[in-house]
């Protein structure tokens, strides 16, 4: 039996429990109780705050995590990243105020910077040599300038629609963020064997998910050339059709390449362009 903490709720619970779903993991739904069991797989789930996991799982009270890479960034702890999850995308960013006249880091020294992440804040101005004050706020560091607490702040952003609507502008990415799968350090074999089935299913899973599948119609002349824009995994499938001179392909193609590689199949003449779903992909 392996442990894995997960946030207790908002989006990360939602996508991390829709990713252990996909897996073939569930659990009973008990909003009353903190530890489930899982009624597929070895497996219990830890409900926590997404900045206690990293701690809990270096301290052994989960053997994994699924948390933000903000918070194990900002925590510090020993604990391993043992794989991005592709989703909960943010990044950690310097705002100021829109009429502000920015020129560039320099900007923020002699500054006040409102932050819930004051240690990897702390990390960038002093890598930048910015000497500048750091307060420290918890909940909604977007309205430090506005209420007179801070010239600007370091804060999460994902659309960047919160700061706009506070009449602050995004001018320094500090740091990429996304889920992350994190674990302990010196687990034992039998524990370590059943994360690894754990990270196969969830690469199968994350595979599938940035994937389509392709079934197109296309003159057999032009096999050689749709070949060289689909390689797929191996090799693509292609089958000949009834009518003679043409042929059946199927491959499958990376979510954000779909279009132009469509546009290219449709100029070498595929047609009959069947874009399919994939739920996993087992390598």
């Amino acid at each position: 039996m392996i442990r894995i903490a997960i946030q207790t709720k908002g989006r990360l619970n939602e996508e991390s429990v829709g990713l252990l779903r996909d897996a073939g993991i569930r659990f009973r739904e008990d909003r009353r109780r903190f530890l489930l069991k899982s009624t597929d797989f070895p497996v219990e789930a830890l409900y926590l705050r997404d900045d206690d996991i990293p701690e809990a799982v270096r301290d052994g009270a989960a053997d994994a995590g699924i948390v933000g890479y903000n918070e194990v960034a900002e925590k510090g702890f020993d604990v391993e990243v043992l794989m991005r999850l592709s989703f909960g995308r943010c990044r950690l960013s310097l705002a100021v105020p829109e009429n502000a006249e920015y020129t560039g880091p320099d900007y923020f020294n002699g500054k006040t910077i409102a932050t819930s992440y004051p240690n990897i804040l702390s990390g960038y101005l002093k890598s930048n040599n910015i000497d500048a004050n750091v307060r420290v706020i918890a909940g909604s560091v977007e309205i430090a300038p506005a209420a007179g607490l801070a010239d600007s702040v370091f804060d999460i952003v994902s659309s960047g629609a919160t700061l706009v609507s506070n009449g602050l502008e995004e001018v320094e990415k500090v740091l990429d963020s996304e889920a992350v799968l994190i674990v302990r350090k010196g687990l034992p074999e039998e524990k370590k064997a059943l994360l690894d089935e754990l990270v196969f299913r969830f690469t199968s899973v994350i595979n599938g998910r940035d994937a389509k599948y392709l079934l197109m119609n296309l003159p057999s002349a032009s096999i050689d050339k749709a070949v060289k824009i689909l390689p797929a995994l191996r090799s693509p499938t292609i089958m000949p059709l009834a009518q003679s001179g043409w042929s059946s392909m199927h491959s499958v193609v990376k979510e954000s390449e779909l279009w132009d590689k469509i546009a290219s199949l449709k100029e070498i003449g595929a047609e009959g362009i069947l874009v399919l779903d994939v739920e996993k992909i087992i390598l």
